[in-house]
């Protein structure tokens, strides 16, 4: 069961253009800081330095790209060339580039995927893609996710302290697959109504309470260091932040 309040409109936006071009522009603007010596330090993410951040970026926007052209011929096609596999080739050769080709590599792949979402009108946003066996408006909303939190990921002055309201409150939504079983998280955003997650079937048998600043619990959901600190309770003890699961895979390791 899952107890995940149902998604308000406000958390899934109809102006989804607009906001990819809203991350796509934050996105840019800290990545075009970049130089040789900059380019090659450690990102936010353990084990990729920021080179690898933008390679992985370009990746999904090229290919995010692909799956609304396909749909709009009624097509499907993977996601990723070779999958997982060629993902992970890919994103090790684009980042072996020169900083100022790695930059320009990403702003091609992410105005051009922006403008590609631009053109989506009407029944459009419902036709179907590869991408999750899902939607065009999926692919959007996953593009967004990669914009957002990679943007913050780069560590070039964006943190997840300056993710919106409608983007913490969507994050909550998609990120409720990563609650551990057995397990309801209330989460209680200071300033805002509470709202309660959990996954799997049955009833949770632990309910933590989660308390902290929207965007530090929207941080640690999505599996990045809160900058705030967050407060955790059961049954009105302190208790460790719960281990979460791992983050919705889209695209899994072929056997």
């Amino acid at each position: 069961m899952n107890t995940s309040q149902p998604a308000a409109p406000e958390n899934l936006p109809d102006n989804l253009p607009e906001r990819l071009a809203d991350a796509g522009r934050e996105l840019l603007a800290a990545a075009a800081a970049l130089d040789e010596a900059t380019h090659a330090a450690p990102s936010v993410l353990p084990g990729w330095n920021r080179a690898f951040v933008i390679a992985h970026v370009e990746g999904v926007a090229r290919a995010m790209t692909r799956q609304v052209e396909y749909a709009a011929r009624g097509e499907k096609i993977e996601f990723y060339d070779d999958g997982f596999d060629g993902r992970n080739r890919d994103i090790e050769r684009r980042a072996q580039r020169p900083a100022a080709e790695q930059l320009e590599g990403l702003t091609d792949a992410v105005t051009g995927a922006v403008a590609v979402f631009a053109g989506v009108t009407g029944s459009e946003w419902d036709a179907r893609i590869a991408y999750r066996d899902g939607t065009v408006r999926d692919g959007a909303l996953a593009l967004w996710r990669e914009l957002v939190i990679h943007a913050s990921d780069l560590d070039l002055g964006r943190t997840p302290l300056d993710w919106d309201t409608t983007f913490c409150h969507y994050l909550f939504g998609f990120l409720a697959a990563r609650v551990p079983d057995g397990v309801a998280l209330k989460l209680q955003p200071l300033g805002e109504q509470p709202r309660t997650l959990s996954n799997g079937p049955g009833t949770p048998a632990r309910t933590i309470v989660v308390t902290g600043l929207l965007q530090d619990i929207a941080a640690w959901l999505a599996g990045r260091k809160p900058l705030g600190g967050l407060n955790a309770t059961a049954a009105a003890d302190g208790v460790a932040l719960p281990e979460l699961l791992p983050w919705p895979a889209a695209v899994a390791p072929r056997p």
